[in-house]
């Protein structure tokens, strides 16, 4: 541990946690990772990851069958009425009576909340003022998201746990939501997200961690994940340009016209390319150069995994 690390406050910690279900399936296989305090950290990974589980864990909504779970210093499991007050949790889905107008439902939901905002500030805060009179009923999907958010929200928690929160919502409303967990965060609101948009992840993420199979395979910053992918440059050669005719040092691979050269040295490869397309006075169309995203790594990394598991079982 550094230096930087001890003088850290975090306000999650797992180390080696397991959960296991009945007929013996473990969903969780000895997870260990921290969230700061003020950070917003995403977990990722497929279907069946564990995230959920994972995240139910934190939530103190089971007991972990080894390992240890800690949330602002506590089992939130054992020690449920220090840790529930001060924490906020928007479900994948929430379950609302149907005939209650947004206004009844926040009220309810309030009466069980210390502490609670005023009923119309957590509807503003999610964009659903205009719906307050409005029967849950008769609610789109997002804007049921959007209540959901609310409700998370009410206590002002310190620790905001997100699980799938913009699913069913339109791209404004995405980036809606993300503005606001921005501001949450800028007030010292520490944030866990689990999201399958990885767009959602590397633009909200300060760190992020990726499961597989119950287990973390890879966590850090969307730069240290990506790091070990190469970048990529495309573009394309105009007629009677042959992939031939490139330097032997840019590894090229040709669909057509088309050109991907991939690279750990974005620049010096770019630089390179350039130089002999002004040299060689050839024009490259549609040219771009990025480096590696965070599906990408995503996508290389379960793949990875999953070619690790058939070669153990072999």
């Amino acid at each position: 541990m550094t230096s930087d690390d001890k003088s850290r406050e975090y306000v999650i910690q797992t180390e080696d946690v397991r959960r296991s279900y009945a007929g013996g399936f473990e969903a969780v296989s000895g997870a260990s990772f921290a969230v700061a305090r003020g950070e917003l950290f995403a977990l990722l990974g497929t279907n069946g990851a564990g995230k959920t589980s994972t995240v139910e864990l934190l939530e103190g909504l089971a007991r972990p069958d080894g390992g240890t779970v800690r949330v602002l210093g506590h089992d939130p499991y054992a020690e449920r009425t220090r840790v529930r007050p001060r924490i906020g949790v928007m479900l994948q889905e929430g379950g609302f009576p149907s005939e209650l107008s947004v206004t009844e439902t926040v009220r309810m939901w309030a009466g069980c909340t210390s502490g609670a905002r005023p009923t119309g500030e957590a509807l503003e805060l999610v964009g659903l003022g205009h719906r307050a009179r409005v029967r849950v009923k008769q609610l789109s999907g997002g804007e049921r998201r959007r209540l959901d958010l609310a409700l998370a929200l009410l206590g002002r928690p310190e620790v905001l746990f997100l699980d799938e929160p913009t699913t069913g919502l339109d791209a404004e409303g995405r980036r809606d939501t993300w503005a606001l967990v921005r501001r949450l965060q800028e007030d010292g609101t520490t944030v866990l997200l689990t999201t399958h948009y990885l767009e959602e992840a590397e633009a909200l993420a300060d760190r992020l961690a990726i499961m597989h199979r119950g287990r973390i395979v890879t966590a850090g910053t969307t730069a240290e994940v990506t790091a070990a992918r190469p970048a990529r440059i495309r573009f394309e050669l105009p007629d009677g340009v042959p992939a031939a005719r490139l330097p032997l040092e840019l590894r090229a691979a040709a669909d057509g016209p088309r050109i991907e050269i991939r690279t750990h040295r974005l620049q010096d490869s770019l630089t390179e390319l350039l130089r002999w397309a002004a040299e060689s006075d050839v024009a490259l169309r549609a040219l771009d150069a990025r480096s590696a995203s965070l599906e990408e790594a995503f996508l290389d990394i379960a793949k990875s995994a999953a070619e690790t598991e058939e070669v153990s079982a072999a």
